[in-house]
Parts: structure tokens; sequence; C-alpha cells
């Protein structure tokens, strides 16, 4: 009920009614768009560029109550631009910022776990490895919870298509992190 309050004040004039709207979705969206390219700033440019179209074209949102999944959209979208302009993420993206692991193809990850490297981002570099179309679907389904419902309106697919590319996508991530010698001890927890 809060967004619905929300969009309808900033519709009205509020402006700062679609700040606290912001601060309530932008950890949120962060954390998905992180996960769903692997890349920081990557991330906080989309982010800034979702919430601008949101700025714009929040009073054309018809249903205020299906705001997360537009949100969502709109982000998936402006990703899906960005990977067609980039082509591929570079693997110094993926592996991310620390200096220590730069430079570390997946056959070394493993002597990462030795040295304290958190699961989250095995993980997180894993996702990066499997199709778009199935990381996309993991993420909301298990980092964000959504329902298989409210993740068909965001991808614009069928729900049982939708749990399909869950069931292969999962599949893909588990053999790639078999692959690279890791095993459900080493990240903490069973995939």
């Amino acid at each position: 009920m809060e967004n619905e309050k929300l969009i309808q004040q900033f519709i009205s004039g509020d402006i700062s009614a679609f700040n606290r709207l912001v601060r309530k979705w932008q950890d949120h969206l962060f954390n998905f768009l992180l996960k769903y390219t692997g890349d920081v700033e990557l991330s906080k440019d989309i982010m800034q560029q979702t919430f601008i179209k949101v700025y714009k074209k929040l009073s054309t949102l018809q249903d205020h109550t299906k705001f997360q999944s537009w949100l969502f959209r709109i982000a998936v979208n402006l990703c899906k631009n960005e990977f067609r302009r980039l082509k591929n993420i570079p693997l110094s993206n993926i592996l991310g910022d620390d200096k220590d692991d730069s430079q570390v193809l997946p056959s070394e990850i493993h002597a990462f776990t030795a040295n304290n490297v958190s699961s989250n981002k095995i993980i997180t570099k894993a996702l990066q490895t499997i199709p778009s179309e199935q990381r996309i679907i993991i993420i909301m389904k298990h980092y964000h919870g959504l329902k298989f419902r409210e993740i068909s309106e965001i991808v614009k697919e069928p729900i049982n298509t939708v749990k399909s590319r869950l069931y292969y996508g999962l599949t893909a991530l588990r053999k790639v992190i078999v692959e690279w010698g890791i095993s459900k001890e080493d990240l903490g927890y069973e995939m």
C-alpha cells in the first residue's frame, strides 16, 4: 500500500514522495542489478537510468499495485539494451574490482575458496556464465523471492517458460560450480 500512496503523492506534485520511493527500492534494485550484471558500476548506471525512466513515466502506470513488476521490467529492458551494446561483459568486470582476483580464471576459483572468498561472490561469478534469460529468473526467484506470476509479468513470458528457465538455469549453475571444483561445503550451502 505504501508504494501506491507514494505514487499518488508524486503524481499530485509531491517530489519528495518520489525520493522516498527511490530510497525504498534502491537497495533492492541495486542488489538485483549487481547479481544480473556482475558489475558494480554498470549496476549503478542502470539503476540511475531506471529511476530516471520511472520518474518520467510513473504517471503512465495504470495499476499502481504493479509497481514492483514495472520497476524490474524497466531495469531488465535497460540491461538487455546494455548487453546488446556491449555484446559481452569483459571477464575482468565479471570477476570484480579486487586486485587479488582480477585475473582469476574459473579453474582457479577453488583456491579462492580456501582464501575466504565469500560463497556469494562465487555464485555471482558463476551466474555470469549462464544464459541471461536463466540468470534473471534465478535472481528474481531465489534472491528477491518473487513469485512465478510476478517474474512472468516482468520478463513477459508464460509461467511455464519461467519455471523451465529456472530449472535449466539452476542445472547449468550447478554444473559450472562442479566444473570449478567447488563443493557445497565450500559454498556453505547446497544449490
